[in-house]
């Protein structure tokens, strides 16, 4: 109920703060098209209603599923998110994975060693990547490994020109390949964070008595960080799920742009741009929905991690 209430909220301002921005999706069609007929185009979509007008026949429409038709695309909105959001739910799941992976990983590694070398150099390397803006880090990985080396293609999901005429691996290859760039920016970014609260987490538990009393029980270090200590640094470090989650959805729009990823992200910017409001509200839906499962998840892997809340 709480995530229903957010994400009529934050659709309305959307609906306002998009609406009260100067023109309107008729405002850049072609400078043939006459006045008169702008105006006929405004009034056929509703656009020359009062604002609350506007907003009850939305949100009515949206209530029965229907999330308007995309001017600039000249389609349903349903339509276009269809074809965008797969490549989305590609992009953020491979990323959400492996950041948590990576963090974990190097977070328990570096409380495992702390104070070590490795523990120094990685927390300084982390913190560079966990300080950087998410739009300068694309636009240094897409010049470093296109332009300087390059060792990936710059942009989209696919060779438009070879993919087609490559066998059934290739086809594979060429898709991973056009994924690396952009999954590389996301990981870099939050894996850098979620090792930092790992190690916190592992630096408390590691003191702990049940830790002490597996060593004395003569269990190998290995074990004893693995099966004992990482479980239950593990907790904290699950919630971030629910706060990840929204820093990815509005990282992952800077990046779709960069990468010219034909995900939710570059069709929301394109929609801003063309003030395309059926097509932008429903990026802002998209997003407040994906923040919302990402909250439940959350919730659900805390209960598996946490036997006590199963009992």
């Amino acid at each position: 109920m709480q995530s229903l209430i957010v994400l009529v909220l934050v659709t309305t301002i959307s609906f306002i703060i998009i609406r009260s921005a100067p023109g309107d999706p008729f405002s850049y069609e072609s400078p043939n098209v006459s006045p008169a007929v702008r105006q006929q185009l405004r009034h056929q979509y509703g656009y020359d209603r009062p604002l609350l007008e506007q907003y009850v026949r939305y949100m009515s429409s949206v209530a029965r599923g229907d999330l308007g038709y995309s001017i600039a695309r000249h389609e349903p909105v349903t339509q276009s998110l269809a074809a965008a959001l797969p490549n989305t739910l590609l992009l953020m799941g491979v990323a959400l994975a492996l950041s948590f992976v990576v963090g974990i990983g190097l977070g328990a590694t570096q409380a495992a060693w702390k104070d070590s070398w490795f523990d120094r150099a990685t927390s300084t390397v982390l913190l560079f990547f966990y300080s950087l803006p998410d739009f300068w880090l694309a636009l240094a990985i897409l010049l470093g490994l296109t332009y300087w080396l390059p060792l990936f293609p710059p942009g989209g999901t696919i060779d438009l020109v070879m993919h087609d005429y490559l066998p059934f691996w290739g086809r594979v290859g060429d898709r991973l390949k056009h994924l690396v760039l952009p999954v590389m920016t996301l990981v870099l970014l939050i894996a850098a964070a979620i090792a930092r609260y790992q190690r916190a987490a592992m630096l408390e538990v590691l003191p702990l008595d049940f830790v002490r009393t597996a060593r004395a029980k003569g269990l190998p270090e290995r074990r004893v960080l693995a099966r004992h200590a990482l479980r239950n640094a593990l907790l904290p470090v699950v919630t971030l799920l629910g706060l990840v989650l929204p820093s990815m959805v509005g990282g992952t729009v800077f990046v779709e742009k960069i990468f010219t990823w034909p995900g939710m992200g570059l069709l929301t910017v394109n929609a801003i741009d063309a003030r395309d409001y059926d097509l932008v509200l429903a990026g802002v839906i998209v997003g407040g929905v994906m923040v919302a499962i990402g909250n439940f998840l959350s919730d659900l892997l805390y209960a598996v991690v946490d036997p006590r809340l199963r009992d």
